[in-house]
């Protein structure tokens, strides 16, 4: 099994200096920094996981295991946050506590032994493994939920695909190391772990230290809308502005896919047109801009003074009241009730 076992440290110190150069990469790009942060998080903790477990580095004896300990355990939690920001999901902040809370005591526990008791915490590793198992699984769930929002059609597969690979690429780790507990005795499984994690990561550089770095991250500003419609772009932005005067984007639970059938137009030129032709960045973008603007009069019209934020923000086709304040306060920089009283009472500057 001697030789197997090199083949498996082989394969995560490429993988690993991979990730490294490919986490380099995407540090020194013009990526937006929250995104850029969040990808060279989950590329440093990967690698951390990868050179952390391999049974003939020894990481346990580096003075430095307990840094790589916790980056290899947080790389899970790097998923999550990474998949909430390259989707611009909000993050909940008492999920995102409570994970960083459970995974700083479960590395306490590990250090613990490591240094003091020299006792496998069973507690700490099975909580450990749950909740990476919840985080792998939501991370997977926002990228499904939220693969339809880019307008860009390679970039949506790509990065929906890519968390989605990740995301099950973890499940199954978590639940072998479960299964197998913690002594990682079976040398096949390991190799099959190293070699299809190499793989996955050869395929990500191929794209990242391309020049198709795009795929993966936004520019911070929307595309500049090219001038110059073809007649039959011209015709489908007449068919999408009269749906948008109708009140259509009112509509809850609105999608690109629904909103291509009711024009009745295909799926990609609807993305084409918004997108490469009207500036939008994602579908949201495009939504948000027609449902703000319609807020923004309902807000400083007298008549509606009465009527409560939350019934504004459902009559747009909010879900509920925290995305409708989100994207009002991106858009405008004041809360919606702030708004209101500066439109009303100070109505010029208004």
């Amino acid at each position: 099994m001697t030789w197997l076992l090199l083949f498996d440290t082989a394969f995560r110190l490429l993988s690993a200096g991979q990730l490294l150069l490919i986490a380099l990469v995407v540090g020194r790009s013009m990526a937006p920094a929250r995104i850029r942060s969040a990808t060279v998080l989950l590329l440093v903790c990967v690698a951390a996981y990868l050179a952390n477990v391999a049974p003939t580095l020894h990481m346990q004896q580096s003075r430095l295991w307990p840094v790589i300990q916790l980056a290899s355990q947080s790389a899970p939690l790097a998923l999550w946050l990474f998949a909430h920001r390259i989707f611009e999901r909000p993050i909940d902040r008492r999920l995102g506590l409570a994970a960083v809370a459970v995974s700083l005591l479960c590395w306490g526990a590990f250090v613990y032994s490591q240094y003091v008791s020299h006792a496998w915490p069973a507690i700490a590793d099975g909580a450990m493994h749950l909740t990476s198992l919840l985080l792998a699984c939501h991370a997977i769930v926002i990228a499904i939920a939220e693969r339809g929002d880019d307008l860009l059609e390679k970039r949506r597969m790509f990065r929906t695909g890519f968390v989605v690979l990740v995301g099950f690429q973890t499940l199954g780790i978590v639940v072998a190391e479960t299964w197998y507990g913690a002594e990682r005795g079976f040398t096949w499984l390991m190799l099959l772990q190293s070699g299809t994690t190499l793989i996955t990561v050869m395929a990500f550089g191929a794209v990242m230290l391309s020049a198709n770095a795009e795929l993966l991250f936004d520019a911070q500003a929307s595309p500049a809308a090219r001038s110059g419609l073809s007649p039959g772009e011209h015709v489908l932005k007449l068919k999408l502005d009269a749906a948008m005067a109708g009140g259509l984007h009112r509509s809850s639970g609105l999608t690109i896919g629904v909103l291509a059938e009711k024009l009745g137009v295909p799926e990609h030129r609807l993305r084409a047109l918004i997108n490469q032709r009207m500036g939008y960045r994602n579908f949201s973008a495009f939504l948000n801009a027609h449902r703000i603007a319609d807020a923004r009069a309902w807000l400083g019209d007298p008549a509606k003074v009465a009527l409560p934020v939350l019934t504004i923000a459902m009559d747009l086709g909010y879900g509920s009241l925290a995305p409708f304040n989100r994207a009002f306060r991106d858009a405008t920089g004041q809360t919606p009730s702030e708004y209101r009283r500066s439109a009303i009472l100070d109505p010029e500057k208004g």
